[in-house]
């Protein structure tokens, strides 16, 4: 069989693509993109095929359209609180069109790293168009059949839609569909209280939307601490938004122009709307991948089964990324893919570890959590810790309490988690997840100088203070009072 990346890494037809391949990669998000390239790094002739757009979910409909969004909402927002801080700003508005033409630029920005061009001048050759398999070692795109030795499916995930009475007569927006709108809604209605309908409803209301946001649950971010939970409810209903948490959406009534309608909630009341988002989660994308054909396990909520080293049931094809049930966030995304890569071209087995996988909401405050809840510590006996960010300086001066930060600490003193709310959260959080990884200390973070004044120094006081109690207990305790009793005994001849 021809080797088709037996020259220099392009662009390919269909036609050009048929043969022999070390590696295919099927799915250009940010799992696929990271796979070819270190697949690419390794010397492999490695095929990239991408069904629609380079980039994936994150730059195109995730990540970096929704944080452009959360930073024009919250220039609106500092403008029109600045009173708080003695100073009078008047005539706030917002430019909607404007905003969305700014979220399209950040975009547009960043879409030149990933887009197929980037990808040859890196060794990987690149194919557009929607493969299946057809076999454990085969597939297709466009009736041409690739044959290789190992593959990575890496096709991502797709937002859920609501399945009520009425849903499917109206044009019910995702995460995928809302960066389409040219204009802003007087009133939205955000079904899901996870992090894309907090991110998303609280930006809304701050540039002017009436938001109502409806969740099932009785808390929203269900994954993070109770206390996190709160302090982002109580800033969402601060800044406008109707939030029902046990509530859910019964059926819908399309009403007037495309896209406006009437919301049926469980609790008897009814939420007209101009818009509405479905924030409810994401399933993975393998419709049409031919999966049975390949031999590939899915789990039973429909995401590719994988072990700890990504293989799946066919020894010959790994997963990574939102197609997957590994956490679906893009850091992890990528991280994975190049495991998956490495794995595939090297034939190791290196393995995923998830005990540290960080998360961020990006809410204002920010939410940032990693490794053992607080929830959780107590029962595994760990000890917990939190700095509440009214004693942070930094804090104080910028105006900005709300919030804390929790450390989770294992009976040898070392870092197991933590729970960070406030400003900065996620940066916050990198410093805690490299100690946590590496099975730092509390008193090695303790020991550690900080610049101040930062939100930072909330993990800092708070390792201090657990190192400090420390200091009267076992043999660190004994040997303390033994060398302030010798001290005292020395000072006195």
């Amino acid at each position: 069989m021809t080797s088709p990346s037996s020259g220099r890494a392009r662009i390919l037809s269909p036609a050009e693509a048929a043969g022999e391949w070390d590696l295919v990669v099927i799915g250009a998000g940010s799992a696929g993109l990271v796979a070819s390239r270190t697949a690419a790094s390794l010397g492999a002739r490695t095929l990239l095929i991408e069904a629609a757009r380079f980039g994936g979910e994150c730059l195109h409909t995730g990540c970096v359209p929704s944080k452009a969004l959360i930073a024009a909402a919250h220039a609106a927002h500092t403008a029109r609180t600045a009173s708080r801080l003695g100073i009078e700003v008047t005539g706030v508005t917002v430019d909607f069109p404007r905003v969305m033409a700014r979220v399209r630029a950040a975009i547009a920005h960043i879409e030149p790293v990933d887009a197929p061009e980037a990808l040859v001048a890196k060794g990987v050759s690149v194919l557009t168009g929607r493969a299946r398999f057809t076999g454990p070692t085969h597939l297709e795109v466009a009736g041409h059949r690739l044959r290789f030795r190992d593959a990575v499916i890496a096709t991502g995930s797709h937002p859920v839609t609501p399945d009520v009475p009425g849903a499917a007569d109206l044009p019910v927006l995702t995460n995928e569909t809302f960066w389409d709108l040219q204009r802003r809604p007087e009133t939205l209605l955000v079904q899901g209280g996870g992090p894309i309908g907090c991110e998303l409803a609280q930006a809304m209301a701050r540039l002017g939307t009436r938001v109502t946001l409806v969740h099932r649950g009785e808390r929203i971010l269900p994954r993070e601490d109770a206390a996190a939970s709160r302090i982002v409810h109580d800033a969402l209903v601060r800044d406008g938004v109707d939030v029902r948490v046990d509530t859910t959406v019964t059926a819908l009534t399309p009403a007037g122009p495309a896209g406006a309608g009437t919301a049926h909630l469980s609790d008897g009341t009814e939420v007209a709307f101009d818009r509405m988002l479905a924030a409810l989660g994401r399933r993975a994308a393998v419709e049409g991948l031919g999966i049975e054909e390949a031999g590939v396990r899915l789990t039973p909520d429909g995401d590719v089964d994988v072990d700890r080293t990504l293989r799946t049931s066919n020894p010959r094809i790994r997963a990574a990324g939102d197609v997957t049930p590994l956490p679906r966030f893009t850091h992890t995304a990528g991280f994975f893919g190049s495991t998956a890569a490495t794995n595939a071209v090297l034939g190791l087995s290196r393995t995923v570890d998830v005990a540290a996988v960080p998360r961020v909401t990006f809410t204002a405050p920010e939410v940032g959590a990693v490794g053992v809840a607080p929830a959780d510590a107590r029962a595994q006996g760990l000890r917990v810790v939190t700095k509440e960010h009214d004693d942070v300086d930094r804090a104080v001066a910028d105006h900005d309490t709300a919030g804390h930060t929790t450390l989770v600490i294992d009976r040898r003193g070392r870092l197991r988690g933590a729970s960070v709310v406030g400003p900065r959260a996620g940066e916050v959080l990198g410093e805690v997840t490299t100690a946590i990884a590496a099975g730092v200390s509390v008193r090695a973070l303790a020991s550690t100088i900080h610049a101040y004044p930062t939100y930072a120094d909330a993990a800092w006081n708070a390792a201090i203070s657990a190192a400090q109690d420390g200091l009267d207990r076992g043999i660190v305790g004994r040997g303390i009072r033994f060398l302030r009793r010798r001290h005292a005994r020395r000072a006195a001849l």
